[in-house]
């Protein structure tokens, strides 16, 4: 538990001065930083050579922080939230509070709730939302395990945290996109 909250106090001085972490999430390897700071969010785009029409997901640790993101929530979003047994990602319309580069060009924003205890503390210490995209250069395999992180984007990032290292990711998350109009949509099963 001290090594956990070590971890989370190193990762959260790095954030909050505009950097970008490598962590382990609920689902896989994830590269993050503080998602209100849009030059934070540029530097993960650029590290990953990702183009910054594709949109990353939110990460956050309960209702009070999709409420301070979202004015609307549907009702199926707290349903599906609240019975999904494994990881899901929902993507929702109208996001504001959060850096514009991490808004989808539809004006959508994907989050997961998370319970891993790494992330939901780091962000009751942030008190923001986490940017988490996987581990990968883009068009490359997501890395299943901490040894298949490269090296690029291990000494790309400001600070690895050194948690869960031996642990093999399950698959990413499922993606459920919700509009506004009740339309529902599966996006990754």
């Amino acid at each position: 538990m001290e090594n956990l909250n070590e971890e989370v106090h190193k990762a959260y001085e790095i954030i909050k001065e505009g950097g970008i972490i490598l962590y382990p999430t609920d689902t896989v390897w994830g590269v993050g930083c503080d998602a209100t700071n849009p030059e934070a969010v540029a530097k993960i785009y650029k590290l990953k050579q990702r183009a910054e029409t594709q949109s990353m997901i939110v990460l956050m640790n309960g209702d009070k922080m999709i409420h301070n993101v979202f004015k609307e929530v549907p009702e199926v979003a707290w349903q599906i939230m609240d019975l999904s047994e494994n990881p899901t990602t929902i993507i929702l319309d109208n996001p504001r509070n959060v850096a514009a580069n991490v808004i989808a060009t539809d004006k959508t924003l994907g989050i997961r709730i998370v319970k891993e205890p790494f992330c939901f503390k780091l962000m009751e210490k942030m008190k923001k939302p986490l940017v988490s995209t996987s581990a990968n250069i883009s068009g490359q395999p997501t890395p299943k395990s901490f040894k298949e992180i490269s090296p690029e984007i291990i000494k790309g990032v400001d600070y690895v945290v050194n948690l869960q290292r031996d642990k093999i990711a399950g698959k990413p998350s499922t993606i459920i996109k919700l509009g506004n109009d009740a339309q529902v949509k599966v996006i990754r099963k």
